[in-house]
């Protein structure tokens, strides 16, 4: 079985992983000092944007599952990705709405607080 600091470890890998995605899709490049990632960008693109940005979505909630974080997180996750999409089909207001509210920030920074919550949980188990 592997050490408590072997699924630490693992653990912060995977988030930082999916922090450098979502800094990717969120916040990539600086427009009049505003942080646009290629969610916004694809997201001009009618119809296919908000669809492609659903996949790195639903990835992240798989390894929010695969890291054993709760249902509750996983749901909000998947609520951010849905919203993200859904929002982001709307011409223009869903690319305003891409650029303000960084779904993908936002459900890794959950992730984030869920990987300590579980780093803690198991250093106080016997």
């Amino acid at each position: 079985m592997p050490s408590i600091s072997s699924h630490a470890a693992d653990r912060c890998r995977r988030v930082a992983r999916l922090q450098r995605l979502a800094d990717t899709l969120d916040s990539r490049f600086r427009i009049f000092g505003i942080p646009i990632g290629w969610d916004s960008v694809l997201g001009l693109i009618p119809g296919i944007g908000a669809l492609v940005t659903l996949i790195p979505g639903t990835a992240m909630v798989l390894e929010g599952a695969r890291m054993g974080a709760r249902k509750r997180v996983l749901s909000r996750m998947a609520l951010n990705t849905g919203a993200d999409v859904v929002i982001g089909a709307i011409p223009i207001l869903g690319d305003v709405f891409d650029i303000f509210f960084r779904s993908h920030q936002r459900s890794v920074a959950m992730l984030q607080r869920e990987a300590e919550r579980l780093e803690q949980a198991e250093q106080q188990s016997p």
